[in-house]
């Protein structure tokens, strides 16, 4: 049992520190990087990519601290010591208001860049948000990040005005990645949400299962975006599918975060295919 801190109201350092940790800096990171990369693929200007990569960090950061908002009584049931929120490091109230002004900023971010771009981008938030509100706990966990992940390219390749939506095969691709992310984000976790409860997709197939369709996903989206490139980038489709498949055997024999730093680096190997497939 973790206890709420007891030595008076962290510093305004220890609280921006905390807000820092407690929005899910990794994923959130990652997810933007990657978003950036895609986005200069796409050939976007400066002025929209600036404008696209600020929507993605405020939709991330919102969703980060929702979950850490909505997990405070579960993370100090377990003692998770590292969450700011549930050891004191944080306010609530802070953390709420932080996470209202980020998701207020998603959806003017969102919506200037276009209505159709913005809202599909909403609606990868709002799939987010709706894993933190239960689905997390159901059988279709998996659902929301295949849904975001098939959306943010499409928001991406609709940001500039007069574009049209990418190929059938980038979406898809795309929903494959979230979904093996998914399952090897929760992997270290899956003791602490079984104690609290939730039960979703990966708690209900066990690491070992969980771990082989995620790398069967991860894996698949790969080839999907390699047949999909352009016969001259052959040589490259080849070279990132090598670095996949060691990546591959490293999510399935790595422990704690390594999985998940795994399918963060296939993801990186499948933008360079989407750069080399034009």
């Amino acid at each position: 049992m973790l206890t709420q801190r007891t030595d008076g109201p962290p510093s305004t350092s220890s609280r921006i520190a905390g807000l820092a940790r407690s929005c899910h800096p990794g994923p959130s990171a990652a997810v933007t990087m990657l978003s950036v990369a895609f986005a200069i693929a796409s050939g976007l200007t400066t002025a929209r990519l600036v404008l696209v990569a600020l929507a993605v960090l405020t939709g991330q950061l919102s969703i980060g601290w929702a979950n850490d908002l909505i997990d405070v009584d579960r993370d100090r049931a377990v003692g998770r010591s590292d969450k700011p929120l549930a050891n004191g490091d944080v306010v609530l109230g802070t953390a709420r208001v932080a996470c209202g002004l980020a998701l207020l900023a998603t959806v003017v971010l969102s919506l200037a860049c276009g209505p159709v771009a913005g809202l599909i981008h909403l609606g990868c938030v709002a799939a987010g948000w709706s894993y933190n509100l239960g689905v997390k706990s159901t059988v279709l966990s998996w659902v929301p990040y295949a849904v975001a992940f098939a959306g943010l390219p499409v928001f991406i390749t609709l940001a500039p005005p007069g574009a049209g939506p990418p190929p059938w095969w980038v979406p898809t691709a795309g929903a494959l990645l979230g979904v093996g992310a998914h399952l090897l984000n929760v992997l270290p976790d899956l003791d602490d949400d079984a104690a609290t409860g939730v039960r979703g997709l990966a708690h209900r197939l066990g690491h070992r299962s969980a771990s082989v369709l995620a790398v069967i996903c991860l894996v698949s989206a790969s080839v999907l975006l390699a047949v999909g490139a352009q016969d001259e980038s052959l040589l490259t489709s080849a070279a990132a599918l090598v670095v996949v498949a060691l990546l591959a055997v490293l999510a399935l024999r790595g422990h704690g975060k390594i999985p998940f730093r795994a399918a963060i680096g296939i993801a990186l190997a499948d933008v360079i295919l989407l750069v080399v497939s034009g």
